[in-house]
């Protein structure tokens, strides 16, 4: 029998072709997605009592036949008679097309990307890649005839007996040329690991070699000889491990699972969270905290999103905050259809649900963690911290529930509660204003000289390295009272914490300005600018500082800081070079009548400084060393 779908638009079939899905590959996770539900309601039948036969092995065939040009996929699931193949395939998907058609013609691909699933057309997909698809069905009913459907993608279809024998349905996908890669079975076993690879029925795809122990050949020790075999090759986990209950699993089993999830990635996750609700959505995964390191790429192993076991994507913003994108893992939800786009995700209600419950739950682990064992939360804190700082600046909430474990680690290697570092570094880091003065260093081999001279005052120094200090030292600020951060090579050490007493000048005004101007003719003063200051004898007797605010500016706008920080980008690094007057070989310099020995002095001053902060480099390096050389003989 010949039928005609009843659809107005004749040239529906090329149009759903190109604005269906952008992504072509889709149509085999839809097809066996399909044969995976047909396999589950007889299941269900099974144990309602409704179907009283025997369900047998239920596992799904793939099978590829390059020579007849066909991708064929078998189940042993609840099959279809002739009436349910008109209603389910002639009627409801292709009116359902129809109407896709109508209602979102001249819309963009991902309005109508994010709308498919209410249309039930997946089984459709298969024509994106097919000259031809048959279907194949038998139902479970005992008095049911086998059904042959084909359809040669335009709005004619035959419809008859088949000759289909066991229970199920085939669908027979006659590959085109655009889609022949689908015949190469390297291709297929690729989609099938991506988007099926959980399903929660097993899916066999061709052969694969294993070795086994031979039941009769034995090696010359004695011991059974190890052959090679074929096997069946299955290529999914039925129950994958978000599934079980977290009772029945050891720290072992999530961290080999995390490793099938990445098999890249060969560090351990620092811990993991199990995540199972069922009200007021449905949400099961698990979420892996990964070591994070410098040279991270943030496109490779991303989170995974599911459907009922189903692949659907692992560009997973909307459904994950932002600031979370940096965990591992699996989430699989019902309430997140298969078929979506961005836009969807973040203007779905259930989404915004699902992605403020994750926010809740990985902020109640790293505070259970704390408060647990706080030794082996801050053994851990180098790898959290990136993570844990970029959810504060982010959410609010979450700051709430960080502010109290976040930690300060000093140059020492100790940590300390915002509290405990208030209570250390009181009172001796206030400064005349009453402000709490938090001194940091960068790096602590490269600020060493500055790190010693505050440690030598008897100051404490913090070590903020992270990719997001800048940032967040900003943000600290706003969010503790009477404080600020100071990076230790912001200024001279007499001046980091401004007190009340001034230490009086040795030089005169006149020496001072004389000083000032001898200093200024040796350096470049497009990025120096020259100070002069009454330092302690023992301080340096030219030092290079740079200004907090504007170093800071520079930092954000390398990072893609906000606009004022983006105003600084572009401007020229600026120090400054700080003249201690004080200093013994200041005063000797000004004294010295020999111009050649002041001016070779005054030059290896100022090389000193700079060298002391990796600024002293090509030619003016080498001048530098030719210089010290001379000195030494």
């Amino acid at each position: 029998m010949k039928g005609q779908i009843n659809v107005k638009t004749e040239n529906i079939f090329p149009v759903i072709k190109k604005f269906l899905y952008s992504d072509h590959e889709i149509f085999l996770r839809e097809i066996v997605s399909n044969a995976v539900d047909a396999s589950q309601k007889l299941k269900t039948l099974s144990s309602m009592g409704t179907f009283k036969g025997e369900l047998g092995d239920l596992t799904i065939d793939v099978k590829v036949d390059k020579d007849k040009k066909t991708l064929t996929v078998i189940d042993k699931g609840i099959g279809m008679t002739k009436e349910e193949v008109e209603k389910y395939i002639t009627q409801i998907a292709f009116s359902g097309a129809e109407e896709f058609l109508e209602k979102f013609k001249g819309k963009s691909d991902a309005e109508q990307n994010a709308l498919i699933g209410h249309f039930g057309l997946g089984f459709f997909s298969a024509f994106m890649v097919s000259d031809q698809v048959e279907i194949k069905t038998k139902s479970y009913k005992p008095q049911a005839k086998a059904v042959h459907w084909t359809c040669d993608g335009d709005t004619e279809y035959s419809i008859e007996d088949g000759d289909k024998t066991d229970r199920g349905t085939e669908i027979i996908m006659h590959i085109n040329d655009e889609g022949k890669d689908f015949l190469e079975e390297n291709k297929v076993l690729e989609l099938l690991r991506k988007y099926c690879k959980f399903m929660p029925v097993a899916i066999r795809f061709g052969k694969e070699k294993t070795w086994e122990d031979s039941e009769t050949e034995k090696d010359k020790d004695g011991k059974p000889k190890r052959v090679e075999k074929e096997k069946d090759r299955i290529i999914n986990d039925v129950e994958p491990l978000w599934k079980k209950k977290p009772s029945e699993l050891k720290d072992e089993d999530y961290n080999k699972f995390y490793h099938e999830l990445y098999p890249m990635n060969f560090d351990d996750p620092l811990f993991h969270i199990h995540l199972n609700v069922d009200y007021p959505f449905n949400l099961t995964g698990v979420l892996y905290f990964p070591k994070i390191k410098k040279n991270i790429d943030p496109t490779r192993d991303k989170i995974q999103l599911y459907c009922n076991q189903v692949f659907v994507t692992d560009s997973v913003e909307g459904v994950v905050p932002d600031y979370m994108m940096l965990l591992r893992g699996v989430l699989d939800s019902p309430d997140i259809p298969l078929n979506v786009s961005r836009s969807y995700l973040q203007s779905d209600s259930n989404v915004k649900k699902i992605s403020s419950h994750i926010a809740k739950k990985v902020a109640e682990k790293l505070e259970e963690i704390y408060k647990n064992d706080k030794e082996e939360f801050i053994k851990k804190w180098d790898d959290l911290k990136v993570f844990i700082e970029y959810g504060m600046l982010c959410d609010e909430k979450f700051y709430e529930r960080m502010k109290d474990v976040y930690q300060l680690k000093n140059i020492e290697g100790e940590f300390f509660s915002f509290d405990e570092y208030k209570k250390k570094i009181e009172p001796l880091q206030v400064d005349k204003d009453k402000r709490l003065v938090y001194l940091y260093a960068k790096d602590k081999d490269d600020q060493y000289a500055y790190i010693q001279a505050a440690k030598d005052k008897g100051y404490d120094v913090l070590l903020m390295d992270g990719i997001l200090d800048s940032h967040f030292i900003n943000f600290l600020e706003q969010k503790l009272s009477d404080c600020r951060f100071t990076r230790i090579d912001a200024d001279v050490i007499d001046k980091l914490i401004p007190k009340d007493e001034k230490i009086p000048s040795k030089l005169s005004e006149e020496d001072t300005k004389k000083v000032k101007e001898m200093v200024e003719g040796v350096v470049d003063k497009e990025h120096f600018t020259v100070e002069t200051e009454s330092l302690e004898e023992s301080s340096q007797p030219l030092t290079i500082t740079q200004n907090e605010f504007m170093r800071r500016m520079k930092d954000m706008s390398e990072m893609g800081g906000n606009s004022m920080a983006s105003l600084y980008g572009d401007m020229p690094q600026m120090y400054n070079l700080v003249v201690n007057t004080n200093h013994p070989i200041i005063s000797e310099l000004l004294a010295c009548e020999d111009k050649d020995k002041q001016s070779n002095i005054l030059l290896q001053l100022k090389d000193l400084a700079l060298l002391s902060q990796g600024l002293l480099k090509g030619e003016a390096l080498n001048n530098f060393i030719s210089r010290s050389i001379k000195v030494i003989k």
